[in-house]
């Protein structure tokens, strides 16, 4: 495999605007994401900018990224368009999609979405999950469920639905976390297709995966990475970075 790992961000977030360039122990949010990709070592890395301010602040940072056009709906939309620049000839044939605002992503759960893909030929998606912390977290219609068939080793399972319904039972409920390892053929096929009947339900595009006939499977993490999602995000990834840097 060849693996590139593209990270889609745009200052218009509704929830927090500016939200890449947000400040997070001294580093824009967008560079510390750039960062824990590059560590992965998987394959090169660029940001997939819909604002010239963020293409500044990475290349600033020695980084790379491309300009794409700020009204592309989507991430994944984000992504092919900084793909056909970067990689016209199709060298890469995967494809990690790594949101821009998760800044401590552990680099070992970058890597997991492109080896998943070595490991089951069968995988077209790849994408990440952990195991509840507390029951409540199954009612919460925030956190997209997985629902899985999983491997003998418990450490990755074919995603057969994911869903923002309450899941019952004994057995752990695994909550999913954004990243995403897409072969390029996959990669082409999700984005050419409409929005599909069951992703306008659940309102979560993998659906459109499914739906596809193309399969997903899930790594397991040991622990949920930090999402900034609003104003009370930000201020515990800054604290996070204060605890981090006090251990240095």
């Amino acid at each position: 495999m060849n693996p590139i790992v593209l990270i889609p961000a745009r200052m218009a977030a509704t929830r927090l605007p500016g939200k890449p360039l947000a400040d997070i122990g001294g580093l824009p949010m967008i560079v510390r994401v750039l960062r824990q990709a590059e560590a992965a070592g998987i394959g090169p890395v660029a940001v997939a900018a819909g604002d010239s301010e963020i293409v500044e602040a990475v290349t600033r940072a020695g980084g790379r990224a491309v300009l794409t056009d700020p009204d592309l709906p989507s991430g994944s939309d984000r992504i092919v368009a900084a793909l056909a620049e970067l990689d016209p000839a199709g060298a890469h044939d995967v494809v990690v999609n790594l949101q821009g605002d998760i800044p401590f992503i552990q680099p070992a759960a970058v890597a997991a979405c492109a080896n998943l893909l070595a490991e089951q030929p069968s995988c077209d998606v790849s994408t990440v999950m952990v195991r509840e912390a507390e029951v409540a977290e199954r009612s919460n219609p925030d956190i997209p469920k997985v629902v899985a068939a999983m491997a003998a080793d418990g450490r990755s399972g074919r995603a057969l639905y994911f869903t923002r319904s309450v899941l019952y039972g004994d057995a752990p409920v695994w909550l999913h976390h954004g990243i995403y390892g897409y072969r390029r053929a996959a990669l082409t096929a999700f984005n050419a297709a409409p929005p599909s009947p069951l992703e306008k339900l659940e309102r979560l595009e993998q659906l459109r995966v499914l739906e596809l006939g193309m399969t997903i499977w899930a790594a397991v993490l040991d622990e949920a990475p930090i999402s900034v999602d609003n104003p009370s995000d930000l201020e515990r990834a800054r604290a996070h970075a204060r605890s981090i840097e006090g251990k240095a």
